[in-house]
């Protein structure tokens, strides 16, 4: 009696786990079902050579970016310099690239559903329509001349990302053979606005200036006499040159080192992690589902170690479109529409398969503090960039000359934002060795923002 008991009771058990397990396994079919199919592996979406047999990639105005020829082939949009404008949106035959719609997307393009799997009658997938714009690819793709670097521009409103240009890049109609040591190719298949680190430079003064704005209440009557260096730490933290008597408003137009460098120190570590953290730069994001890179800051170091953190230096690294949003954040009041790539994927019949909605960020940043730096930022534009170079925009930027070794040329950034119903657009644009941030990225920033404001 006792040992049927016991069998019976064993019986239960592994009723139990059976349960749970069927319930587990279940779960997942739903919510990685599509993951599953869209493996490369699968040969009912892909050919042999790994390229994924159906959908098609569309802009957000109707530009075919790639599909499938009447051989079943996959081709690319029949203009040389959109397709390398676009590789990185689009992504290459071979799926190198990750962030790319062929391959992030490929469970949307290839039609999978719970109910057929898979399976399309047509055998030709979906539609995906990116909000990218090509013609802003194209503008942007040209204004970096050669150089690598990324440049992102995106709807603070809605989310949209309308440019995203990232090079070196190629023509995936006829990719070429690369070399795995090849300099000329370093990092060709990594999307620099997604998935890449760069050391900010004195974009990044633009945290330390809303810690500043929050615990420093005489900060805007405040007076700071710049020689060109300060010792801090023990050590020198150096100008490009002389900046003579400055407050706040002006330290930040002639971003000056010295003066941020002693706000972040006097702020300490633990607020300069509490503001950088908010601000969203640590984190990474959920671009429809592509996961973008975390950001690192390290401010546990010595006095002028942090110094150097607080101006962007140091070992500052932060992912483009981290502070792309952050600045969409500073533009709309403290929050700003989470970036994405998709404006609606369709059925060869022109039905809907998703619901692609905007999403809101975190607060990044208290509204009153938004406004002020806006402002501050505006200055910047009037008093040292230029507004000439913007006509007819209410710009607010900010310039970066990021020191990435003693041995080669600075990267140059430039960001900012829009102060504009109708156009309410946030930017990014960084030149790898490029030299001075508003010298060359804000001339490629310039040439993609009236174009953007022309369309």
């Amino acid at each position: 009696m006792r040992k049927i008991e016991k069998r019976s009771v064993f019986c239960l058990i592994l009723a139990a786990l059976l349960g749970i397990g069927l319930a587990f396994f279940c779960f997942r079919f739903v919510a990685d079902g599509d993951d599953w199919a869209s493996y490369p592996y699968n040969r009912h979406l892909y050919n042999n050579q790994g390229v994924l047999k159906g959908g098609t990639i569309i802009d957000s105005r109707g530009v075919v970016l790639s599909t499938l020829s009447e051989d079943g082939e996959r081709v690319y949009n029949e203009d040389g310099t959109i397709r390398r404008a676009t590789l990185h949106a689009v992504g290459d035959p071979a799926g190198n690239i990750g962030a790319g719609a062929l391959t992030a997307f490929a469970d949307k393009l290839s039609g999978y559903n719970l109910l057929t799997g898979a399976y399309s009658p047509l055998g030709t997938g979906n539609s995906v329509y990116l909000t990218i714009d090509s013609e802003l690819n194209r503008v942007a793709y040209e204004a970096l001349g050669g150089q690598n670097g990324t440049v992102g521009i995106y709807n603070y409103k809605t989310g949209e990302i309308l440019c995203m240009v990232s090079t070196p890049t190629f023509d995936p109609a006829d990719p070429p053979n690369i070399a795995a040591d090849d300099p000329a190719w370093d990092g060709v298949y990594v999307n620099r606005l997604l998935s890449a680190n760069s050391i900010p430079g004195s974009i990044f003064k633009v945290v330390t200036l809303n810690a500043a704005i929050e615990n420093i209440p005489d900060l805007f009557q405040r007076k700071w006499n710049c020689t060109g260096s300060v010792e801090i730490g023990g050590d020198t933290v150096t100008c490009p040159y002389a900046h003579g008597e400055q407050d706040i408003e002006s330290a930040l137009a002639n971003s000056c080192n010295g003066v941020f460098g002693q706000l972040a120190v006097e702020l300490g570590a633990e607020t300069m992690k509490k503001y950088t953290d908010a601000a969203g730069l640590t984190e990474s994001l959920r671009v429809d589902g592509i996961q973008t890179a975390w950001g690192h800051f390290d401010f546990d170091v010595s006095e002028n170690q942090l110094a150097w953190a607080g101006v962007g230096q140091g070992q500052d690294t932060m992912c483009p479109i981290s502070m792309l949003q952050y600045m969409g954040a500073i533009a709309n009041g403290g929050k700003a529409a989470v970036p994405r790539l998709i404006e609606k994927s369709t059925t060869d019949y022109g039905l809907p398969t998703g619901i692609y909605r905007t999403k809101n960020s975190a607060q990044l940043i208290d509204e009153k503090t938004a406004g002020t730096i806006a402002d501050l930022m505006h200055n910047n534009v009037i008093e040292t960039y230029g507004q000439d170079r913007f006509p007819g925009m209410d710009i607010c930027a900010k310039s970066g000359t990021a020191e990435v070794g003693a041995d080669k040329t600075p990267n140059a950034w430039f960001t900012g934002f829009l102060r504009d119903e109708d156009t309410p657009y946030a930017f990014i644009v960084l030149v790898e060795n490029g030299g001075g941030g508003a010298r060359v990225a804000g001339t490629v920033a310039s040439a993609v923002l009236q174009a953007a404001v022309g369309r």
